[in-house]
């Protein structure tokens, strides 16, 4: 009888603790809003790099790869969105219980958290420089004969509105923030393939590989893989999205989450196609790494462009922060045993916030940095991993469909994450010349 109590205590006391936790807090979510969480978590600033990527790849490989990713993620989130709830009463909503289901308690959680920490804290000091860089760009075309302002203090205005926005509690409160991010993400795709579109394609425009060399040629093909293979890594937070969709046996959250990430797949193809395809037709191999720099004028439409940028990163800066929040917090309330409070969180995430900022402002080439160690946690994450989870749990026929898909999507995504860093670490090499620490 004891024990029985105790035990009804301690699931009790597990429910309090879930309640208060980000992710599980809230669990009233429409199927729309995993559309748009899962736009801002996968289109990042990165889609205006992808006419560099396309020139370093030619028009074949280029097209073949952008399609091909696009396919095997969509494949993986499939797999994903299905494994939520695969054990009847239970729900996966977070990607390490998952992994921890699959791979046993201990080795899950060393398999999955480290990669999910890497990208998701990577890409928030990314986004910090990113919302930085944009906010100077914005100040520059707007006043260019203004004093020249640093970067620092770019980075630190961005820092505050993300400081505020920390302390929103759940993934369901900062969705008004989300969409408004989806929406940017998707307004700036399309400044960016229009006005290239009405610039025409240039006189000179010139189709072959840049690099005069065979070398240079090849480590700049594998670059670029990284390149796009970055360009699609939402699946971090995929399940912690599902998480807030409620679900019962008859309604279960697959349902409507799948039906949002697929239209959320559709935005992405529509941001990310016409922008590296037309933005390579009009430049040809002498496109920017930014095409709105190739762009130049109008001004007005590149201010406004960058400014819908710093809208997208506030936005995608939370959702990738408040996974992190989750991961900290449940720590910090599980295993350290503190009280769930207003001052716990308050403290956790002004720390964090303030972390992620002072590591952008002293390292500001983080980007270059992160498609090195990225590789070795986006690549899993997202092309990988939930194949081989997909393998171990449902054990498909050998040679049947199912199983040869999943062997593809593994055999690519290993070959992603052992040749994009090393591409990434050849330019890391070209480019450490031009770092400067504090800019």
């Amino acid at each position: 009888m004891a024990y029985n109590e105790s035990h009804n205590d301690a699931a009790a006391k597990d429910k309090a603790i879930d309640d208060w936790l980000p992710v599980t807090a809230s669990r009233k979510a429409k199927w729309w809003y995993s559309t748009f969480h899962n736009v801002t978590a996968m289109v990042g600033a990165g889609v205006l790099s992808l006419p560099y990527a396309m020139a370093q790849l030619g028009w074949g490989p280029g097209i073949a790869i952008l399609v091909l990713s696009w396919m095997i993620t969509l494949y993986t989130l499939w797999q994903m969105v299905e494994m939520h709830e695969m054990v009847p009463g239970k729900r996966f909503d977070r990607y390490h219980e998952l992994g921890q289901h699959v791979f046993g308690d201990k080795l899950g959680l060393w398999i999955v958290v480290p990669q999910q920490l890497v990208v998701q804290v990577g890409t928030n000091i990314v986004y910090m420089v990113t919302g930085g860089k944009s906010l100077k760009k914005f100040h520059d075309v707007v006043c260019p004969n203004c004093k020249d302002i640093r970067l620092t203090f770019f980075i630190m205005i961005f820092a505050s509105v993300q400081m505020v926005l920390a302390h929103l509690p759940n993934l369901n409160s900062i969705s008004a923030m989300s969409l408004a991010a989806a929406v940017m993400s998707l307004s700036y795709s399309t400044i960016a393939w229009a006005a290239t579109l009405h610039k025409g394609v240039q006189p000179d425009v010139d189709y072959s590989y840049k690099a005069s060399t065979r070398t240079g040629a090849f480590f700049g093909f594998i670059t670029a893989l990284g390149d796009i293979a970055f360009a699609y890594a939402g699946h971090n937070v995929a399940l912690e999205i599902q998480a807030t969709i409620p679900s019962s046996p008859e309604k279960p959250s697959k349902k409507p989450m799948w039906r949002g990430a697929l239209l959320a797949y559709l935005v992405v193809a529509f941001c990310y196609f016409p922008v590296a395809w037309i933005g390579y037709w009009c430049y040809g191999n002498s496109v920017d790494d930014n095409i709105l720099i190739s762009l130049q004028k109008p001004s007005w439409l590149i201010a406004a462009a960058n400014m819908f940028v710093v809208v997208h990163v506030i936005g995608s800066y939370q959702i990738y922060a408040i996974a992190v929040f989750d991961l900290l917090e449940t720590a910090l309330v599980k295993k350290l045993h503190f009280s769930p409070s207003f001052m716990l969180r308050f403290v956790t995430r002004t720390v964090y916030v303030g972390l992620t900022m002072f590591v952008g402002i002293c390292i500001p080439f983080f980007g270059g940095l992160l498609s090195f160690f990225g590789g070795f946690a986006f690549a899993p994450t997202t092309y990988f991993l939930p194949c081989i989870m997909w393998l171990s749990i449902y054990k498909p026929k050998r040679f049947g469909l199912s199983w040869t898909a999943n062997w593809v999507c593994i055999v690519f995504g290993v070959l992603l994450m052992i040749l994009s860093p090393i591409g990434a670490l050849r330019h890391i090499i070209l480019t450490a010349k031009d770092y400067e620490f504090f800019s």
